[in-house]
């Protein structure tokens, strides 16, 4: 197929940072990109060929869009998988399969499919319901301390609730939800690995990512993961079993713990370009943008060898205090920082711990990076205008 053309037409359903970045790719080889989301003032909003407004969990708008695609993708998990099936039907080529995007969405199949697969994961229950759940606590079976997942639609901690004792029960999230065993956590791990039609399959090196304790956001994100060579196999075996066991084309995020007796558990993956990737731009020589494209239009994937001996990644966070039009300070001296790479997505709007950027920080030795990284941190303020 000729990707290069006016006739030929790549879909994405969602036109966040996700997609700006993905068009950002895309431009490279001038391939023609178009978005689905609500108002074109979205960060992909100038990047693609084409911007829809519409609601991507909507079947009439994502039917409407998608029909005249060659290719349809996602930025996103939650969208409307009855229009994708429809549209499969019809022929047009959807990455990654909406029917394992049905299992990925809902957290208590996504565990069920690691039981199922025999891949390594923590010990979990199903919940209905708040009340069944707090019927388990009082009769004693469900012990502390564990961890409560919302099935569905929880993102960047959001739909997550930690529960160490009962002092924490009124932490309880209403609604179905997943149950896991709390776990004795070491390193929090992720691998992205992409998979094209063809069957080839790669993975990038595995990152460690320390998280910021009241936004439960990524704070320093480092590649490579300061693990041992072994546990590194063993992750990125794990990433490859995953994306082959669901079978599916383009990227996976796989998130991992690794826990005080050495064990990597699976604990969830995302099938997009990802938070954790976002540092490939600068730091490897393909890009996990880049090779979502290249896996979903079943071309040869790149390489995934790192440029730079050490890779950090920081999310730039709206302030704390401040919401309202984003104006951003120390922009200036930001950039001004040897081997300081920084990305503004362009949303408006700012709000506390919003995400609104990121930036890498590259270098030769892991402790001067890291500090780089938290002087690059401090430079920059997203406040409200």
């Amino acid at each position: 197929m000729d990707y290069i053309n006016d006739d030929f037409k790549l879909g994405i359903l969602g036109g966040g940072q996700l997609g700006k970045m993905m068009a950002l790719a895309a431009g490279n080889w001038h391939l023609p990109i178009y978005f689905l989301d609500q108002e074109t003032d979205f960060p992909a909003g100038p990047y693609g060929m084409g911007f829809t407004e519409g609601n991507f969990k909507d079947y009439d708008d994502v039917y409407q869009f998608g029909k005249d695609k060659n290719v349809l993708s996602i930025e996103i998990e939650h969208v409307n998988t009855d229009a994708l099936l429809k549209l499969e039907e019809e022929g047009v080529i959807v990455h990654p399969s909406p029917r394992k995007l049905n299992i990925i969405k809902d957290k208590g199949l996504q565990k069920q499919f690691y039981a199922e697969q025999a891949l390594p994961t923590s010990p979990f229950k199903l919940y209905p319901d708040k009340e069944s759940l707090l019927a388990a606590i009082d009769s004693g079976v469900r012990p502390y301390p564990f961890v409560q997942k919302s099935r569905t639609a929880g993102y960047d901690g959001k739909g997550v609730a930690v529960i160490n004792s009962a002092a924490d029960l009124d932490k309880i999230l209403d609604g179905a939800s997943m149950v896991e065993d709390k776990v004795n956590i070491d390193k929090e791990l992720a691998v992205i690995v992409a998979r094209r039609p063809a069957g080839e399959v790669k993975a990038f090196p595995t990152v460690e990512m320390e998280f910021n304790p009241i936004a439960n956001l990524v704070e320093f994100l480092i590649c490579p993961a300061q693990i041992t060579p072994e546990q590194e196999q063993e992750a990125m075996e794990i990433a490859i079993k995953t994306i082959e066991a669901y079978d599916l084309c383009g990227l996976l995020a796989v998130e991992l713990f690794l826990d005080q007796a050495g064990n990597i558990l699976i604990n969830e993956v995302a099938p997009r370009p990802h938070n954790s990737g976002h540092h490939t731009i600068d730091s490897s020589y393909t890009s996990q943008f880049e090779q979502h494209l290249r896996a979903i239009l079943d071309l040869p994937l790149g390489s995934t060898q790192a440029k730079s001996p050490i890779g950090i990644m920081i999310n730039l966070l709206g302030a704390p205090g401040h919401t309202g039009l984003a104006k951003y300070e120390g922009l200036d001296q930001l950039l001004a920082m040897e081997g300081v790479y920084p990305h503004i997505y362009g949303k408006k709007m700012t709000k506390p711990f919003r995400k609104m950027g990121h930036a890498t920080i590259l270098g030769t030795e892991l402790e001067e990076t890291r500090q780089r990284a938290k002087r690059a941190q401090q430079k920059l303020k997203i406040i409200a205008d």
